[in-house]
């Protein structure tokens, strides 16, 4: 790993990793671009095999902050290995990187935040009960504290970026799905009882791997749909990324200004 990045970019020492969820992979043209490599030619990195998900670690600065881009990320449902993204992670947090931004497409389990809506991730639900620590050991470093997972400063400082961007940012909570086939209505019905606002099939086992590998974490949803039975119609992949691809503008403007005033 190491030796490959120091071939493409020499002495290159990332501030912030960040994570490009379904549909958001053109944000690598707002990086001024230092290299760019496969996942294939990163030993432990994933091989993604979902639409919208490039597998592509992009190295360069946004403003002047030095940045990690993880274009796509591999989960849990396509291989049944719910630990896919911690080769990745651990890799960013080898090189220096002290915060991962993690953004992802997402379903709304609220009417008042409609497909195209972005929200920063106060907390999340982690409803497959499934781990990316399972077998981490030995000794006590699997047990890792979860509380303030989503850093409160970071969420902050997302929501003042969201400000100036002219951007409309909700907060709430993400509950955590295996997939990949959608909830059901009922299921729905229940994470909303639980207080969940919206729904996805990725980001906290990535979130428990950067706070197991000493990295703050903030994150942002992208609705690309309403949750199972909350209005009539099907649900279907191509959807989530026709919404994310048509929002897509809007993340890219909120992610520019939070890096910026990151450095």
């Amino acid at each position: 790993m190491n030796d490959v990045l120091d071939r493409a970019a020499p002495g290159f020492r990332p501030k912030v990793a960040v994570i490009l969820g379904s549909g958001l992979g053109s944000f690598v043209e707002e990086v001024s671009e230092v290299a760019a490599i496969p996942y294939a030619d990163l030993p432990d990195f994933p091989q993604p095999t979902v639409g919208g998900h490039a597998g592509r670690l992009v190295l360069g600065h946004v403003g002047a902050t030095p940045v990690a881009v993880l274009q796509g990320r591999a989960h849990y449902y396509e291989r049944g290995r719910v630990d896919e993204m911690k080769g990745a992670i651990d890799a960013v947090a080898r090189l220096g990187c002290e915060t991962l931004l993690q953004t992802n497409a997402a379903g709304s389990l609220r009417l008042d935040m409609p497909p195209g809506s972005v929200m920063a991730i106060s907390d999340h639900i982690n409803f497959a009960g499934i781990n990316p620590l399972f077998g981490v050991g030995p000794g006590d470093s699997r047990f890792v504290d979860m509380v303030d997972a989503y850093d409160p400063v970071l969420r902050g400082e997302l929501l003042e970026a969201a400000r100036v961007a002219d951007v409309v940012c909700h907060e709430g909570v993400y509950i955590f799905f295996s997939g990949p086939s959608f909830e059901t209505p009922a299921e729905i019905r229940a994470a909303r009882v639980l207080g969940a606002d919206a729904v996805g099939m990725s980001t906290a086992p990535e979130t428990i791997l950067a706070r197991h590998a000493g990295l703050k974490v903030a994150a942002l949803s992208l609705m690309t749909n309403y949750a199972a039975g909350l209005v009539p119609g099907v649900l279907a992949h191509d959807q989530t990324l026709a919404v994310a691809t048509a929002a897509a503008g809007k993340v890219r403007r909120l992610l520019r200004v939070f890096l910026e005033r990151h450095a």
